[in-house]
Formats: C-alpha cells, sequence, structure tokens
C-alpha cells in the first residue's frame, strides 16, 4: 500500500520541457544547428547530458566545450523556465492525494525551494530536496539520502517521475515508480524501463 509519494520535479510536476528545448537551441546556435522541436530534443536526448550533446554535434566534445555549453544552457534555462507552469494537472494531483508527499529533485536546491514557492504548492510536501552547491552524481544517490531524511519504508512509496533515472531510482531504493512522458524522453525508452507508463499525472496518481 502506498503512504507516500515522492515526486520529481523539471518535467514532471513542472512543464519545463519548453525552456529545456530553447535554452538548447541558444547554445547550439553558434554552431549552425537548425532549431529543435522537443520530439527532435527528445529523440537525441540521453544522460549524462554531454553525451546528447556529442549526438547532436557528431563527434566528441573538445576540452572546455562542455563546460561553455553547459553554462550557456544554465543561463538560457533560468531566463526561459520563467514563464513556464506547472504540469495542466499537477495542482489538482497534489491536492488530491491524501498521504503524504515529499519532492526530490536533481535541480539546484536553490533555485528549486523559491520555484516551488512561488507556486504556492510548498506546503504539500513534508521535505524538498534539490541538489546542494555543485555536487552532481547519480538521482539513485540523491533519492537514497531523501529516504533516509524521511524516515519511511520504501516499500510504501511510490515515485513519479518522467525520466530512466527516476526510474532506477526508485528500484535502487526498493521503491516503485510510474514514469511520465511529459519531460525530455520518449515513450519508448521509458517502457523500456517495464514500468507503468503515463501521460498524465492523473492516470500517475491511479497506481497509488
Amino acid at each position: 500500500m502506498t503512504k507516500h509519494i515522492i515526486w520529481d520535479w523539471n518535467g514532471t510536476l513542472f512543464h519545463d520541457i519548453d525552456a529545456v528545448v530553447g535554452a538548447t537551441n541558444e547554445v547550439f546556435k553558434p554552431y549552425a544547428l537548425p532549431a529543435m522541436t522537443a520530439d527532435a530534443f527528445r529523440a537525441v536526448y540521453t544522460r549524462p547530458i554531454w553525451l546528447a550533446y556529442e549526438r547532436l554535434l557528431g563527434r566528441p566534445l573538445n576540452e572546455g566545450e562542455w563546460e561553455l555549453l553547459d553554462g550557456g544552457f544554465h543561463e538560457h534555462y533560468f531566463r526561459l523556465c520563467e514563464t513556464c507552469r506547472l504540469a495542466d494537472d499537477a495542482e489538482l494531483v497534489l491536492t488530491t492525494w491524501t498521504g503524504t508527499q515529499s519532492l526530490c529533485s536533481m535541480a539546484p536546491h536553490e533555485h528549486l525551494v523559491p520555484k516551488v514557492e512561488s507556486f504556492g504548492i510548498t506546503g504539500h510536501f513534508t521535505r524538498i530536496d534539490g541538489l546542494l552547491g555543485t555536487t552532481g552524481g547519480e538521482k539513485a544517490t540523491h533519492m537514497t539520502a531523501h529516504i533516509a531524511a524521511i524516515g519511511l519504508d520504501p516499500g510504501e512509496i511510490l515515485v513519479i517521475g518522467d525520466s530512466v533515472d527516476d526510474g532506477l531510482a526508485a528500484q535502487h531504493v526498493g521503491a516503485r515508480a510510474v514514469l511520465y512522458t511529459g519531460g525530455m524522453t520518449t515513450r519508448a525508452d521509458l517502457e523500456g524501463t517495464g514500468l507503468p507508463v503515463v501521460d498524465t499525472l492523473s492516470e500517475a496518481l491511479g497506481y497509488a
């Protein structure tokens, strides 16, 4: 029985695919690549993201090139995401769920918390964890720490996210997971995990 939901943020509760694609198009303008649509971006997207950049360029990144692209991406992303909204049914599912819920994201914590607060939904979460400082790493490691902090049995937790990494992180900690198609990953790649895949957050809530 599910008692707690761990939500992902980017691409799940926060519908930011337009900002992601827009920022990617901006940083690749100097390379004279054609602008991508969301579907075209999903077709090349993978983790780590520098591999996706190499796919776009058709060659390995040069020394120092990743740092320039990554810095430029975030500069454009944080500007463009100001116009992004929550997923269509995000507020509905957050208010409908009667158990507890928390937020575990790979977004920088100092950007995540005020962004969540700007939508007036902070009170729905018992805990919000983004990445601190320059710490990167795996979603599985981040989620392990998150579950330890909330002190719940993973067997009573459902993870709802938009990426293969979210599914792998849930399996790593022993939680169930549902994957949502609103983010950067293709449906085919999500289905490749063997986990349930849904097109709306309301559908995802049904698995709780």
